[in-house]
C-alpha cells in the first residue's frame, strides 16, 4: 500500500503515541518539569488521538508509591479522573467525537504491576496516557477544550504539539489559557 507524506507522517505520529504508553522506558533521557505536561494530538481520517505525559508531581504533588491513606485516595481519584477522560479533552461539539479508548500507564502508582511499587531512587515518575476518539463530522475539528488546569491545580504549562493532514503546530498553553487550535 502506498501513502502520500501526509498520511505516512500521521501514521508515524499515532505510531510514536501508541509506543509512548507501551515503552514506559521511553521516558530515558528526556526532561522531567514539575508542573508542566506534555500534549501530542493528531487527527487522521475520523479519529483525533491525543496522548499526555506528566510527571506524577504536576498531578498529585508526589512521585513515589502512595505511602497513605489519603496519599492513595488522591491517586485512585487521579487514575480515575484520568481513565474517564471526557471532561478533560472536549473537541467541538459540532464534531460529534466519542471517546472510544483511555489508557492511563503510571506503574508507581499501581504496585501490582512493579516489584516494589516504587520509582526506582533518584528517578521522576512519569505518567502516560492515550485517549481515541471516533468523530462522526471530523471536517468540523477546529479545537480541542482542555480541562487539564482545572483539574490538575499544580499544572503550569501544556506543551502542545498538533498533526493533522493540513500540517503540524505547536503551542504553549499557561494558566488560564484551556484552548488549543487543531490543524486540519
Amino acid at each position: 500500500m502506498k501513502m502520500n507524506p501526509t498520511t505516512l507522517s500521521i501514521a508515524l505520529a499515532i505510531g510514536t503515541f501508541a509506543m509512548v504508553t507501551t515503552l514506559p522506558a521511553a521516558h530515558a533521557g528526556k526532561a522531567h518539569e514539575h508542573g508542566v505536561a506534555k500534549l501530542d494530538v493528531a487527527i487522521e481520517g475520523n479519529k483525533l488521538t491525543v496522548a499526555l505525559e506528566s510527571p506524577l508531581d504536576s498531578l498529585l504533588g508526589f512521585e513515589r508509591a502512595p505511602g497513605t491513606d489519603a496519599e492513595r485516595k488522591a491517586a485512585a481519584d487521579v487514575l480515575a479522573r484520568l481513565r474517564g477522560g471526557g471532561a478533560l479533552f472536549k473537541a467541538d461539539a459540532a464534531a460529534q467525537c466519542t471517546l472510544s479508548k483511555a489508557e492511563v500507564t503510571a506503574p508507581v502508582l499501581e504496585p501490582a504491576t512493579t516489584a516494589a511499587g516504587k520509582a526506582p531512587a533518584g528517578e521522576h515518575a512519569d505518567l502516560d496516557a492515550i485517549y481515541e476518539y471516533t468523530c462522526a463530522q471530523p471536517q468540523q475539528l477546529r479545537t480541542l477544550d482542555l480541562g487539564l488546569f482545572d483539574a490538575f491545580k499544580r499544572m503550569q504549562r501544556i506543551d502542545v504539539q498538533v498533526a493533522g493532514a493540513q500540517g503540524q503546530s505547536k503551542v504553549t498553553l499557561k494558566r488560564p489559557a484551556r484552548t488549543a487550535k487543531l490543524v486540519r
